[in-house]
């Protein structure tokens, strides 16, 4: 099992890499998050391996929660990798871990690939189970407040005045912080 590789980056596609390891080159699919994270040709990343009756695959991740959450999403039945691999694209394990405390369907049906029914299934699947995310209960309230502060700039406010009144706001999803903060501001 290759839980992990070291190396310079050969080719780079949005969601391919090419990985030159001591003369032996392997593609790993990684997600956009990652993918976009990337800024050096030398590289080391955490990987699952999947092997199937017809084909070996490699999934890399620089964040270990980021794989975290693959490994969890790949064991729910009627999620492969590559759903897995576009939930991690389109969120982050903390902004992951926030839907399934708000069990916001609506929000994981954005998921190219998923659709209401996925989505529901995933949401109950995963209704038990910790994530394990470091750092996640911090992660999120802090992901949650730059996100509503990112909405309220768009709205026209000034972002020191948005600095302070987020950090009066006792909600921790970013549409609760969003309107406590639109109420405060209008004041």
């Amino acid at each position: 099992m290759i839980v992990g590789l070291k190396g310079i980056i050969e080719k780079k596609e949005p969601t391919k890499l090419h990985i030159d390891v001591n003369g032996i080159v392997y593609e790993v699919f990684v997600s956009l998050t990652c993918s976009g994270a990337i800024t050096d040709s030398k590289i080391k990343l955490f990987t699952t391996h999947i092997i199937r009756e017809d084909s070996q695959s490699l999934y890399g991740f620089l964040d270990v929660n980021e794989k975290k959450l693959f490994d969890t999403l790949i064991k729910i039945n009627g999620v492969g990798p590559k759903v897995a691999l576009a939930i991690c694209s389109t969120f982050s394990p903390s902004s992951f871990a926030q839907i399934l405390i708000t069990k916001d369907v609506n929000l994981l049906k954005t998921v190219p690939g998923i659709g209401p029914k996925g989505a529901s299934r995933i949401l109950v699947e995963l209704s038990g189970m910790s994530l394990d995310i470091q750092g996640s209960e911090n992660s999120i309230i802090d992901n949650s407040k730059n996100e509503a502060s990112l909405a309220l700039e768009s709205l026209g406010f000034k972002k020191d005045i948005i600095t302070k009144v987020l950090s009066t706001c006792s909600s921790v999803t970013t549409s609760d912080l969003v309107r406590e903060a639109l109420k405060k501001l209008q004041k």
